[in-house]
């Protein structure tokens, strides 16, 4: 156990580095940062106290160390657009972000567990390929055209839904279930094949050779079962959701 855990915390930091030494390299490979900083009708004075003022005059690989050193204790510099700080910026949009990724992951839920039960009972009929076809052409739509069809329908045609906006829960319904689509298809395929090897088991002949009811075999016994590396995909799910709401955020 100690094992694994090192393992995947040796992962997990290689995978953060990564990331800090390519968002470093980033900002570096587009030019000079100051001249972007300062703005193009800056003079070279303007350009070179922008320069000493941020750093910028350091050697690189300085310049790196320091970025992350502060990086590691919570200090993400200021933002050179917004002028604000960087962590001031993510506490301040942070709970919008966690709701929607909340809604989504919950309407993902609710749509793919069921019918990934209805497509494991019906294994292999036209009942199983249609679900699996319509949850493929929902994750195969791009997210920002789904979300203007569920405007244009749910918002302005039918008048359900507010369009935009975060003043109460209904703001948030639709792009919480354009942000489902994303994470229904794993979520589904997961639970279908989890109900096919749950009512292959020995526990479930057996409840079966009791005389229980079909309700209470899949319901209580093979979904139960079922549903435990659902629950443990759905966190990696809602992972994915935070970082890939800003289309969504954007549409809406």
């Amino acid at each position: 156990m100690i094992e694994f855990l090192a393992r995947r915390l040796l992962v997990a930091l290689l995978v953060c580095a990564t990331v800090l030494t390519f968002a470093f390299a980033l900002t570096r490979l587009g030019g000079d940062l100051a001249i972007s900083i300062a703005g193009p009708n800056a003079t070279a004075a303007d350009i070179e106290q922008v320069r000493v003022a941020y750093g910028l005059d350091r050697p690189l690989p300085l310049q790196f160390l320091e970025w992350v050193g502060r990086a590691a204790t919570g200090d993400f510099g200021q933002s050179y657009f917004f002028k604000e700080k960087v962590s001031k910026l993510i506490f301040d949009r942070l709970p919008i972000t966690f709701a929607l990724g909340l809604v989504g992951l919950s309407i993902a839920l609710a749509v793919a567990l069921p019918l990934g039960i209805v497509a494991a009972l019906r294994e292999g009929s036209w009942t199983d390929r249609a679900i699996s076809i319509v949850a493929l052409l929902g994750q195969a739509m791009p997210s920002f055209w789904r979300g203007l069809v569920l405007m244009i329908t749910l918002g302005l045609h039918l008048g359900w839904l507010p369009i935009s906006g975060t003043g109460s829960w209904e703001h948030f319904v639709m792009p919480g279930i354009v942000l489902a689509f994303s994470a229904i298809p794993a979520l589904l395929r997961l639970t279908r094949s989890g109900m096919i090897d749950a009512m292959a088991s020995d526990y479930i002949r057996t409840a079966r050779a009791k005389g229980l009811s079909r309700r209470s075999i899949v319901l209580k016994h093979a979904a139960r079962n079922a549903a435990m590396p659902v629950v443990s995909i759905a966190a990696v799910q809602l992972g994915g959701m935070l970082g890939g709401s800003i289309v969504i955020e954007t549409v809406f």
